[in-house]
């Protein structure tokens, strides 16, 4: 790499997220694979991304794609086995790119051989891997689970096991049961599995439900009311003190590899103040995803706000992670832009020149939007659930839009396991021969990002600006303009390079002063001497 610190690459690098089973398919059997991906890193090093993050691949029955494991040191046969994917890192690393995969710590499969002991006898060796409670059996009138937690999917998290008389926990579906963080035995598997992946390469993990690891020892009822409504409640089955010992310990391993292995949280938490005690002194997490950034509108005031409070409320050190797609809920494109093309441009641009690493999630590189499922296509446990009011996760997981041919690029079989999008609006190959397509954009972006130091490591300050129009600066060299309004916008900007744009030539010089920004329109200013705030 020919910037930044290595041992602290996530800093200055841009991380690319892929759903495994919808990236490219190399066999032809409608599902993406592991030697699909490496495939197409090609497309990755001439995008510019630094790093390739992918869901699960570890072995799975699927009852939630991937993320139900019943191996945790394996590849599942449908992406390939492990010397695929020992191909797929020593080819990433021969064109700067790293590899980052998930691990799913807060659960297992129902069919991994652990949960199949723990449930065969109360005295089984894993009975304690997992959180077991007595409660009433069903049945009857009066009867109860355990406690009021509830499961993610819907409906309470347990599960009556009648072989052994008591229920056991999952919050997600009943296949997904979870493990107990109290035992030192899974303590210790994970601390193995973490090293055998460090050890054959893998650069970082993304750590699944990174907050709900460790439960509450008694078991007690969670408080009535919304943690996103209501910040300071105290819940019994998240963000538990004691887990922060698992991120103090899983940190320690990281920094025995060289550089130090990154771990990346999905943490589903509202507040930052909540979000900053992921990152502990600096010893706990390197990157925590904000959600309530992600899940905001696309509004300049609201978006403004929310990057004000972490910029106050992380640690001094801690370094902010931007993402707005990802594998469990609508695109970038559809939720942020509504299909709008300058929208999705503007969008783009917010996202990578942020204090902090953004992540792209596959597609967003194109502005590929959701993709309409019906019933009978639907794969996502939650769809299945919840259709036709919740369709699901899968509009986000269709295949990539690699070309408009048969197969879209994505496979050469007859069909893909989840239905293509709009080809014609979005694919890699029209988009790589249009120099104004969000692709260019994109690539321009993140060579932008590499060709000056105040866009990866500036400080971040607000410009005073009219309401709609959201005015930072980046370090002393980079001032952002973008107006999130469907009205011109005239703002004061300084005399400046445009080094990019949604609408202006690249190169080109602004005088300085009263400028008109048109609706939706992006620009990011090189300048000598930035304005000051206030």
């Amino acid at each position: 790499m020919l910037y930044g610190d290595a041992v602290d690459w996530w800093r200055d690098g841009v991380i690319y997220q892929v759903y495994p089973r919808s990236f490219a398919d190399s066999d032809g059997d409608g599902v993406g694979d592991l030697k699909g991906i490496t495939s197409r890193l090609d497309h990755l090093a001439w995008l510019g991304v630094d790093a390739v993050w992918s869901s699960p691949i570890t072995v799975s029955p699927n009852a939630d794609w991937g993320y139900d494991v019943a191996d945790y040191c394996d590849v599942d046969p449908s992406f390939g086995t492990l010397d695929d994917l020992d191909e797929l890192v020593a080819e990433a690393t021969a064109r700067g790119i790293k590899v980052i995969l998930d691990i799913v710590p807060n659960h297992s499969s129902a069919e991994h051989p652990w949960f199949v002991d723990a449930r065969s006898s109360r005295d089984a060796v894993h009975r304690d891997w997992y959180v077991w409670a007595d409660g009433d059996p069903p049945g009857r009138a009066d009867a109860s689970p355990p406690n009021n937690w509830q499961s993610a999917f819907g409906g309470p998290a347990w599960t009556f096991d009648e072989h052994t008389g008591q229920w056991y926990l999952h919050h997600f579906v009943p296949e997904q049961p979870d493990l107990n963080w109290w035992n030192d035995g899974v303590v210790a598997e994970f601390d193995r599995i973490l090293r055998f992946w460090f050890d054959r390469g893998i650069a970082g993990f993304r750590i699944d439900v990174a907050h709900m690891i460790v439960k509450d020892r008694e078991l007690r009822d969670n408080p009535p009311g919304d943690a996103w409504a209501d910040t300071d409640l105290v819940f019994f089955d998240m963000d538990r003190p004691e887990l922060h010992d698992v991120l103090k310990h899983w940190r320690t391993i990281a920094e025995e590899y060289d550089p130090p292995r990154l771990l990346l949280g999905e943490t589903y938490l509202s507040g930052v103040k909540r979000l900053a005690g992921f990152y502990g002194d600096g010893d706990e997490l390197q990157l925590a995803f904000n959600f309530p950034f992600f899940r905001a509108p696309f509004q300049a005031e609201v978006l403004r706000e929310l990057v004000d409070e972490i910029e106050v409320g992380l640690p001094a050190d801690a370094w902010p992670v931007w993402t707005a797609s990802n594998h469990d809920h609508s695109r970038l494109p559809t939720r942020w832009a509504q299909n709008d093309a300058k929208r999705t441009r503007l969008a783009v641009i917010l996202l990578l020149t942020l204090r902090g690493t953004p992540v792209l999630y596959y597609g967003d590189e194109l502005g590929m939007a959701d993709t309409p499922v019906t019933r009978t296509q639907v794969m996502d446990p939650v769809g299945r659930r919840y259709w036709p009011v919740d369709p699901g996760r899968d509009i986000a997981r269709t295949p990539m839009l690699w070309d408009d041919g048969p197969g879209r690029g994505f496979t050469t079989a007859p069909a893909a396991w989840l239905p293509f999008g709009d080809a014609q609006a979005t694919n890699v190959a029209d988009e790589r021969d249009d120099p104004s397509s969000v692709l260019h954009l994109c690539r321009r972006l993140l060579a932008l990002r590499k060709a000056q130091a105040d866009l990866r490591r500036g400080a971040y300050e607000v410009v005073a600006a009219p309401d709609g129009v959201w005015l930072y600066r980046r370090g002393d060299s980079i001032v952002v303009a973008l107006n999130l309004s469907a009205a011109p916008q005239v703002v004061e900007l300084p005399a400046a390079e445009v080094l990019l744009g949604t609408a202006r030539v690249e190169g080109t010089t602004l005088d300085g002063g009263p400028t008109e920004l048109a609706p939706w329109e992006g620009v990011v200013l090189g300048v000598a001497a930035a304005p000051r705030s206030g």
